[in-house]
């Protein structure tokens, strides 16, 4: 979005006109709909606000459900914007700290401090991008004063009277569109600014799930999160918002519920063993977190191959930090033993699972007969050298 699109936007018209339009779902209705405003009479500036944010808050839901209606995007901003859910629990560990005033640096459109201002905290949002800043203090504008939001740097910030730094450098080029992945040297603010600032003042440090572990800082709290099955983020926390002997966590979110494994460092690796009745396959916040060991003794079970995560065991138990399966069949991994499992148990309906294998799911599926009224979940991997094929079921 322009400045000149958002000063459009940004009028009794303008906010009428999206009022009226609703949220749009289709490519087929942007046309429609932006041919229906262009033949009232409305500019190409407010045309291309008023439907781009009808647009975009269809797809705002998925992180913001309701509040999604009501509030101003861009783009990028909704695509790198944190999942309300997670940004609430980011707010209520705040507040268990403590906390009354933080500063977002590096707001964006405003999502997370959205969740802290709601969790009863004082937010000062901060971010450098105009366009950005002002939808951010749109989206921030039912808190009052009680949600200030600047555009400014995160170095530049005043913190007199601030408790606590909620930081999510930018990790991608500028833009409000299209934008691509920079070097972790490239991040804005730099990750060196952004870690000194942790010794001094309690933090918490936005990452993309995949940073290199080796470079993150020894004293600090890493948290790594999934939501829904995906791993979303990892949160560095330090001073009083980091747990008392805690180095390590994966913070599991599914639904409204919500799981948390903490150690005080990476745990030590389970053995392994023969496939067993159970495939147990952890949550990739787990993985990331380098806990899959401490899951594995939890469920009385060991690693399938000691590269690949897959924990194996004959124990019916379960977790909330990993799926299990129950094991059917195991066959050898080409579709002529599979199709031969496939119909002795009548599978019609089949999820494909794979690790350690160079398989694309969607090719291989092509290569499967699925005629039955069954379902069932295929687990391609391989221990050693050897590939394998289980046919499972979700427990």
């Amino acid at each position: 979005m322009e400045m000149s699109e958002l000063t459009a936007l940004l009028t009794p018209e303008g906010l009428r006109l999206l009022d009226e339009v609703g949220t749009i779902s289709s490519t087929a209705e942007v046309a429609q709909t932006v041919s229906r405003l262009r033949a009232a009479g409305h500019s190409p500036d407010l045309v291309s606000a008023v439907v781009g944010q009808a647009h975009l808050r269809a797809k705002g839901a998925a992180k913001f459900g309701g509040f999604a209606e009501r509030m101003l995007f861009t783009r990028a901003g909704l695509e790198q914007a944190t999942r309300l859910g997670v940004a609430a629990r980011h707010a209520g560990r705040m507040r268990r700290a403590g906390i009354s005033r933080l500063a977002d640096l590096g707001c964006g459109i405003g999502g997370d401090a959205l969740a802290f201002a709601g969790a009863g905290l004082g937010v000062v949002a901060v971010d450098v991008d105009e366009v950005t800043a002002a939808i951010a203090a749109y989206n921030l504008a039912p808190f009052g004063d009680d949600a200030a939001v600047q555009h400014g740097t995160a170095e530049t910030t005043d913190l007199a009277g601030i408790d606590a730094v909620w930081l999510d450098p930018a990790r991608r080029t500028a833009g409000h569109s299209e934008t691509r992945r920079v070097m972790a040297s490239d991040y804005s603010p730099s990750l060196d600014w952004a870690f000194a600032l942790a010794e001094r003042v309690p933090c918490g440090i936005k990452l993309g799930p995949a940073h290199d572990r080796d470079a993150l800082p020894a004293d600090a709290e890493a948290q790594w999160v999934s939501a829904d099955g995906s791993v979303v983020e990892l949160v560095l926390w330090s001073g009083i918002l980091a747990r008392e002997g805690v180095r390590r966590s994966a913070l599991v979110i599914r639904a409204d519920e919500s799981h948390e494994l903490t150690a005080g460092a990476d745990a030590e690796d389970a053995e392994t063993r023969e496939l067993g009745a159970f495939v147990h396959e952890p949550d990739g916040a787990v993985i990331r977190a380098r806990l899959i060991g401490d899951v594995a003794r939890s469920l009385d079970a060991g690693m399938l191959d000691a590269k690949i995560a897959y924990l194996t065991g004959d124990a019916a138990v379960t977790s909330p930090f990993v799926q299990s399966f129950r094991v059917r069949e195991v066959t050898a991994a080409n579709p002529k033993a599979i199709n031969a499992a496939l119909r002795t148990h009548n599978v019609g309906t089949l999820e494909i699972k794979k690790r350690g294998m160079d398989i694309d799911p969607a090719a291989f599926r092509k290569k499967l007969n699925l005629r039955g009224s069954a379902s069932a979940t295929l687990i391609l991997t391989r221990v050693g050298d050897k590939r394998m094929a289980i046919l499972a079921e979700r427990v």
